[in-house]
Parts: C-alpha cells; structure tokens; sequence
C-alpha cells in the first residue's frame, strides 16, 4: 500500500500537482535539566532558579503558531517531549499544550504521545497525572543499574527509583515505556552489561533502547576522558546483548532499538523513514516537505533566554536551509539504512522525488561488498551492513562531499 500511495504522489508531482506528503511529527524540546550529564552534547542546561514553565509553554505555542503556514491542514501523527528532562514540567503544562496543538493542527486517532523522564525527577503520581494530560508512552533514562557506574555517569537517580519509576508507568497504565542504557561504559565488564540489561528485562518495558557510550566534542567526558573498555570488549558486550534481547524477545529494529512485536517507536521510526516533522523549543530541530517536494529544515535559537524573548518571531529562528537536490538520496539512506527493515524503489522515489537510477552504482557496490541484499521489494542492510554503517552511509555522499571526505 505505501508503494501505491508513493507511485501515485510522485506521478502527481510530475503533472505539478501536490506530491504525497510523508507522516507529519511533532518534536517538543525542554531544554532544563537538574544536571548537566559529562557525556551530554545535547542542548541542555543545568537548571538555576525558578523553572519558567509557564513562559515556556506560551513561548512553544507562539513558535507553533509561527509554523503553522508550513503545515496547515496536516495533522500530526506522533509528539515527543524531549530534552533536557521534559519531567521536569507539571502535567498541567504538558496537557496545556498538547491541547494548544490539537486546537491548532489536531492528532490523528491513536497518535503517539511521549514524554522523556528521568528516575530522579518524579514524583508520587506524576505518570498518572501525565496520562491523565495526553501522553501515551514514556522514555525513562535510566543509563545503568549498577550505582557505581550511574555516580560516574553523574545520573541523579538511584537503581532503586528506576525501578520504582517502571512500577509506577505500568501502574499508570503506561506499560508501553522505553527505558534507556548504555553499555561500554567506564572500566564496565561483559558481565555488568549483561546484568544491566536483566535488570531492565525483569521490569517488563516494551521498548529497550542499548546504546555505545561515545565521547562527544564539547562534553566533560571528551574533555577529561574516563577510562573505557577497549573496542574488542565493546565488541563482545554488544554481541552478548543483542543475543541477550533477542531470547527475551526484545527485536532489534534500529541499530539501538529493540521492541516486543508492535511496540516500536512510532515516532523515531518517522524519522528514520524520512518523515516529516515540526520542531519547536530551544534548539528545535524540523523537517518539512512542501506541495512541490522541496524539503526544508530549520531549526531555533539554542540558548532558552534567548528563545523565551524571541518565541514567535523571526528572531527565533535559528536557521533555515533548502536540501538541495543533489543531497536528498544521501539524507533518505542517512536515515533509512539505520533500520533493519528493508526499503523499497517506490519509498525512495516518494520520499526524495528522485528516480532509482540515481543511486543504481552506489547500490550496486555495497551489494557487492556484502553491506546491503537484494530483497524481493528492493534492498535490506546486512549483518555486515550495520556493522559498518559509517561506511554505507558515506557511500552516498554526493560527489562534491565525498571527495571532500576522501581528502581529508
């Protein structure tokens, strides 16, 4: 059926009719934490003073508003409140404008609605007062059980309240949850990554996203580097782990995410299928494609005092940029070649209004280096595919970019 539906767009576009539009998400960034984490390089900050949640929600409405030209008559399929830790706000603010949104585009029936919360921020109650305002999931960080590695990590929770935390959400009736970990963590052994992971199991989540710790720039951690496990013991962590979640049936779907069958994220998975989405907050990403196809990112001012004063003007605008042709096939396999599940010829037609042709040599190649098999749709990552994912992605890098890499 999606192949059907993304024949008839592109045919349409190509008599100057509106193309298929891909799924429309919304992304929410709340962008206070109680502490900076040293491994963080997301755009967040150590909370002082007052929270302006109050201010915080009219200035997300406002950046909404000044979207919505770009998506008038859309309606969006999934949200997700990330940070930053998102519970940090009261259920009230949540509900507030998650109603400011339906007022405005409205949610499709059974939308997915998720919060980002951190073990060490909630309170008695909240889960249920947060359904009670909209959300549908939760994405509860909890990194690692073992509180020698959460004190290295600078978590503020325990594993006790990460454990109480999961209670709770089945008891809300949000058994639908993710939890978050890390392995390679600092001097970590097979057998604490594994525990990790059985600890998490015994909690009964739907989701489990199991992520590498990386040292990103501009971090503590990249600053004054812990000592990690060497890359075989990585090697052997992660192989354990997959095979670990795979007998607890926990499927991986995405090079980090595992689901039981039917609980997988709807709303990362729009990303990775190169949806479309709206960002609003500080530092807000978005990516939106037109009637004509053109796609579009933007994205807003970083810093929260400078969005609170300049939410709902073009002052708040980051940036904004145009995908130019020549980079939308690398954009889709970017994205798309995270994902275990193949693609077909008519999802990359759709998604980028290119014909196939385009990338025939690059595909050819990494089917011949055993990165990506034929299927009977069109083409699936291997084993061996994900296992060096960098090197697939690049394989499409248009020209100009590619030898840039190769010369540096």
């Amino acid at each position: 059926m999606v192949g059907e539906e993304s024949e008839a767009g592109r045919n349409a576009a190509g008599e100057g009719k509106m193309r298929f539009l891909p799924p429309l998400s919304l992304y929410v960034h709340i962008p206070w934490c109680v502490k900076k984490c040293p491994y963080c390089d997301f755009n967040s900050h150590g909370l002082k003073g007052a929270l302006p949640e109050k201010a915080y929600v009219d200035a997300l409405l406002k950046d909404l508003d000044q979207d919505l030209p770009r998506v008038q008559g859309r309606e969006i399929q999934t949200v997700f409140f990330g940070g930053g830790t998102p519970s940090l706000f009261q259920a009230e603010s949540v509900g507030r404008l998650l109603e400011g949104v339906r007022q405005r585009l409205g949610f499709a029936p059974e939308a997915e609605i998720t919060l980002e919360a951190n073990p060490g921020t909630m309170e008695q109650g909240r889960f249920a007062a947060y359904k009670g305002a909209g959300v549908t999931r939760l994405s509860i960080g909890v990194q690692s059980f073992d509180p020698k590695k959460l004190e290295v990590l600078g978590r503020i929770h325990s594993s006790e309240e990460a454990a109480r935390a999961a209670e709770e959400a089945h008891a809300a009736g949000l058994s639908n949850f993710n939890l978050d970990l890390m392995y390679g963590l600092p001097k970590q052994k097979l057998g604490e990554a594994l525990n990790d992971l059985e600890q998490a199991v015994a909690l009964k989540p739907a989701h489990i996203s199991h992520y590498q710790l990386t040292l990103e720039p501009n971090t503590l951690f990249a600053a004054h580097p812990p000592l990690l496990p060497e890359d075989e013991a990585v090697w052997a962590m992660q192989q354990a782990c997959q095979s670990y979640l795979a007998e607890q049936g926990y499927r991986q779907y995405e090079i980090s995410a595992y689901a039981q069958p039917g609980r997988e994220a709807r709303h990362n998975l729009n990303y990775w299928r190169f949806g479309d989405y709206l960002g609003i907050g500080a530092g807000a990403h978005g990516k939106l494609t037109d009637a004509s196809g053109a796609v579009t990112r933007l994205w807003k001012l970083k810093h929260p005092d400078a969005y609170l004063e300049s939410a709902g003007t073009p002052k708040s605008l980051g940036g904004i940029s145009q995908v130019v042709e020549e980079d939308l096939a690398f954009e889709f396999m970017l994205n798309r070649l995270r994902l275990v599940e193949g693609f077909s010829r008519s999802e990359f037609e759709a998604a980028t209004g290119l014909p196939i042709s385009r990338i025939e040599g690059e595909l050819q190649q990494a089917l011949e280096k055993g990165l990506l098999e034929s299927t009977p749709e069109g083409w699936k990552v291997t084993s061996r595919g994900h296992n060096y994912l960098n090197d697939l992605q690049s394989s499409f890098l248009p020209a100009k970019d590619a030898n840039r890499k190769a010369s540096a």
